[in-house]
């Protein structure tokens, strides 16, 4: 508990040092984007058969998003079913099994990157670099464009349109997550992090047993799977691995990198609206989650096992020990790291882990797995983040409208009975999808047979991997065997419906919002950029998510953390 302090502390000087002048820049790609740049962005829309001043309506935008992505993962899922016969495969690798090359196309397109394989035995090096990475930069900066036409329509008065996806993605794409990456990559290289096209090397371990070592283009995917919170890592231990993440630096980089987009997404918000505290209050409303679920796994994590304490087991800290719970753990990194980790991971929609989830106590496990729960709103997936909160804040404004008796009003905007509809179907889309598909597992054989321990924690696990594909996380309770048909399937709908039924409307919301007026400020207007609506965003996303997922979590890691206690 002591370290867990100043490492936080660190933490946040660091994130918001850099996502300050970040926010900066994305603000002007948002906008009529750099004048050096101009001709080069004319030039790229021209081949792709737009315009750059092409101002695209909701539908639109959303037509050619949807399409885009669909298509993308046809050729992702069409990439592993041939990968044997193509090049850059120096170990061997054959074609993946139909129902996980579908599984991985949707994990992958949906900014998901849920695996239900070991990178090192299944992908070769092309489908690494051409299929996971690509998608990993697209994926992202799909979220990021969606956020950029919502924080449009809040600018626009009486105009539908809400700027030109082909534009963002190339801007979003080229001109951010590309640089950033390149210079990330080299800095992991720098720590240790490999990066080669070398078949699996033989190495001796002291014991003097042979191993295979797997080789590959690591860092150059695992600086975008962090940047945009895809979370897929090139081995299957993910950033628990040393060739992924080998040092304590190469352990905060990450973890930087996983909230660097999104909190300077937010800030762009502010910037562009130019009323930094709106950007300020929801940044506020994050943090207050984050600190808290934080703190609960912290405590959790640190009071160790219960069944062991009774054992007399030392698990208190010290010179000689990390102290706590340290199964699952690397001792390289201790409980304050790993418990930082996992809370930062699950979020944001990255889900990469230097951990493993399902060792974490009953207590411990259910913050990862509520914060997925939450829409992954605490600073949230790159875009994902913030279209999800304005989401909470629409619904907020509108609760405390009606209790006041005044015309709910958001940022010039009023808020009416089309754009709560739109923003109810959103927030409530994702737990039909978590709680519909966690039924059918647990009461089909084939999705009973993947669990490893029954009772209270096998439910968890099975209701961990639906809140994570349905809320494009992809982290796991590891024990779940979900490396068949049955999970690979349901998994792979839960995965595409969950990015794409919120999407949608949020796109419709925010034409909506674009073709209205702007409203004055007057005496009866709401203030949004007080403590006060910080406090009232956390807690409308603590109450939705309570009353929708509580039921289910007292099934889970509550009845498993008492029962416990009761031997």
């Amino acid at each position: 508990m002591n370290t867990i302090v100043p490492l936080t502390l660190a933490y946040f000087v660091v994130l918001f040092a850099l996502a300050w002048p970040l926010s900066r820049w994305l603000a002007r790609l948002a906008g009529d984007g750099p004048a050096a740049l101009a001709g080069v962005d004319r030039s790229v829309m021209k081949i792709l058969g737009t315009r750059v001043d092409h101002n695209m309506n909701w539908r639109e935008y959303a037509t050619a998003l949807v399409a885009f992505n669909a298509l993308g993962a046809l050729l992702l899922y069409a990439l592993q079913r041939v990968q044997g016969m193509l090049p850059l495969n120096p170990a061997g690798m054959t074609a993946v099994e139909p129902s996980l090359a579908f599984n991985t196309a949707m994990s992958f397109i949906t900014n998901t990157n849920w695996q239900a394989y070991s990178g090192e035995s299944t992908m070769s090096h092309l489908t690494q670099m051409l299929g996971l990475t690509v998608q990993n930069f697209l994926s992202a900066a799909t979220g990021i464009a969606v956020a950029f036409a919502l924080i449009r329509s809040f600018l626009r008065a009486k105009n539908p349109g809400i700027g030109n996806f082909w534009l963002d993605l190339w801007r979003i794409t080229v001109y951010v997550l590309l640089p950033i990456s390149i210079v990330y990559a080299l800095v992991l290289v720098s720590t240790g992090v490999i990066q080669n096209f070398s078949a699996p090397t033989q190495a001796t371990t002291l014991e003097g047993v042979k191993q295979m070592l797997a080789q590959g283009p690591v860092a150059s995917q695992e600086a975008i799977k962090m940047l945009g919170t895809n979370g897929g890592g090139f081995f299957n231990a993910n950033s628990a691995h040393p060739y992924e993440n080998p040092t304590a630096v190469s352990n905060f980089l990450e973890m930087l990198s996983m909230f660097l987009l999104p909190a300077s997404i937010v800030l762009c918000f502010g910037r562009m609206l130019k009323k930094y505290r709106e950007g300020l209050v929801i940044v506020g409303a994050m943090m207050l989650m984050f600190l808290a679920m934080l703190a609960v796994i912290t405590h959790f994590e640190m009071a160790g096992n219960p069944l062991l304490g009774k054992l007399g087991v030392d698990q208190v800290a010290s010179a000689m020990q990390a102290g706590g719970n340290m199964e699952g753990k690397e001792v390289r990194f201790g409980q304050a790291a790993s418990v930082l980790f996992t809370t930062i991971t699950t979020s944001t929609s990255c889900g990469a882990v230097n951990t493993m989830h399902d060792s974490l106590t009953a207590m411990g496990g259910l913050v990862p797995l509520w914060l997925i729960q939450l829409g992954e709103v605490v600073f949230g997936g790159v875009g994902t983040g913030f279209y999800t909160i304005m989401i909470y804040a629409l619904i907020g404004v509108f609760v405390i409208g009606l209790m006041i008796g005044r015309t709910p009003e958001y940022l010039g905007k009023k808020v009416e009975a089309h754009e709560i509809k739109l923003a109810s179907l959103a927030m409530l889309m994702s737990p039909v999808i978590i709680l519909v598909g966690a039924s059918i597992a647990v009461l089909n054989p084939q999705g009973l047979a993947g669990i490893s321990n029954p009772g209270p924690h096998g439910f968890s696990q099975i209701l961990y991997a639906y809140s994570s594909a349905t809320n494009n996380n992809g982290s796991a309770f590891a024990g779940l065997n979900a490396n068949t048909p049955f999970f690979n399937e349901t998994l792979a709908f839960c995965m595409w419906f969950g990015r794409f039924t919120v999407i949608v409307p949020v796109l419709a919301i925010a034409g909506s919002l674009a073709a209205k007026k702007t409203v004055p400020v007057s005496a009866g207007t709401l203030p949004t950029d007080t403590l006060q609506f910080a406090l009232v965003l956390a807690g409308t996303v603590i109450l939705v998510g309570a009353l929708t997922f509580l039921p289910a979590l007292a099934l889970g890691p509550i009845a498993e953390h008492f029962l416990l206690l009761a031997q």
